[in-house]
């Protein structure tokens, strides 16, 4: 029988996983007398997710639940104002409970929303995607985009708990599984290389694999944020790829004659990229920066980039969040597990990034 996993503790909230969290969960609900619970769904979650959710948490089949529309096209303030006035017409006051059970749109929105009601409700994440159990639902980063740019409002504030139950991973498509992977792919290039090898050879994985490897990014992602809570300097490294990443997501997102990616997708492109400038200004040996590409063109399809859709994205550079006095930084590498923050990038080594993103 398998060893149940340990939970995580984050900064005045714990991740917890499979049945201890729903139990966990089940205790608070009992504990703090909320006067009022509401669950946030998107129209997927709300169809493939709630049932397992409210299957393990039968006192709150009678919650009132509120929906919002899938995507990332959807998480803007347009949205949140919805969802404001639907917990005000509801009723909802200071006791009152948000719980999120959904991808990273839903998470990060619900935080949000949660944050600013009242001035701050108590909220739960019940991330339904191996992204957002990895990532979005973990860390205290909440917020919606802005006119297409990603992530330009928000607030860091953390969840009572987080509950991960890998049966959700069920319901997703596969190019969302992948996008996770991503993810955590990432977690090994910047802080495990071992790590990064293991997953290296990507493959469905077996339930308890894969709850074992979103436990151990959890924990690296977890380990960071502790130390560093407002990405003053270390927390910076987990950005890896989503200097780029985040500039070809909105720029897809934005043109109708692009497809619009993942966010694993595109951060995937950020991090092939961003090896190759990583050679170019950090002294990252080239066969790494190969060895990256090789490891995520195997698990994701490569996009084509004209010469117009470079300068858009170059464009859009200029708005990442850890841009200071008109200057755009990135995080690089030294070498796998030792990554290099706040480098400055000229344009040149930009285009040539992309070059060795699209050449065979």
């Amino acid at each position: 029988m398998k060893k149940a996993l340990s939970a995580i503790s984050g900064q005045g909230y714990k991740v917890l996983f499979s049945d201890e969290a729903y139990s966990a969960l089940g205790l608070l609900l009992k504990t703090e007398n909320y006067s009022s619970i509401f669950i946030l769904v998107d129209k997927h979650t709300e169809i493939h997710c709630l049932p397992v959710f409210l299957k393990y948490l039968s006192e709150l089949k009678d919650a009132d639940v509120l929906t919002i529309k899938a995507g990332e096209e959807n998480k803007h303030l347009e949205t949140c104002q919805e969802v404001w006035q639907e917990l005000s017409d509801l009723g909802a006051d200071r006791k009152s409970l948000l719980i999120n059970v959904g991808g990273g749109v839903v998470t990060d929105l619900g935080g949000f929303v949660a944050a600013a009601f009242k001035r701050g409700i108590d909220f739960v994440n019940v991330p339904t995607t191996l992204l957002s159990m990895v990532d979005a639902s973990v860390g205290g980063k909440t917020g919606v985009d802005l006119g297409g740019l990603k992530n330009q409002i928000g607030i860091i504030t953390h969840p009572r708990m987080v509950v991960i139950d890998t049966h959700y991973l069920n319901t997703l498509p596969e190019n969302e599984y992948r996008s996770g992977y991503a993810e955590m792919l990432k977690h090994g290039i910047i802080r495990d290389k071992l790590y990064f090898q293991k997953l290296s050879e990507y493959k469905s994985l077996e339930y308890s694999d894969i709850e074992d490897y979103i436990h151990h990014s959890v924990s690296i992602k977890n380990a960071v944020v502790s130390e560093d809570l407002y990405e003053s300097n270390l927390r910076k490294i987990l950005n890896f790829g989503h200097t780029f990443g985040h500039a070809i997501e909105t720029h897809c997102l934005n043109n109708s004659q692009k497809t619009t990616l993942l966010h694993g997708e595109a951060i995937a492109i950020g991090m092939i990229t961003e090896a190759y400038l990583a050679t170019q200004l950090c002294g990252l040996d080239m066969s790494v920066a190969e060895n990256i590409k090789k490891v995520f063109l195997r698990i994701f399809p490569k996009s084509s980039f004209t010469k117009d859709d470079l300068v858009a994205i170059m464009e859009l550079l200029r708005y990442d969040k850890k841009n200071s006095h008109g200057k755009v930084k990135f995080v690089l590498l030294y070498a796998l597990g030792e990554p290099a923050i706040d480098i400055e990038v000229a344009s040149e080594n930009i285009i040539n990034a992309f070059e060795f993103y699209q050449q065979n």
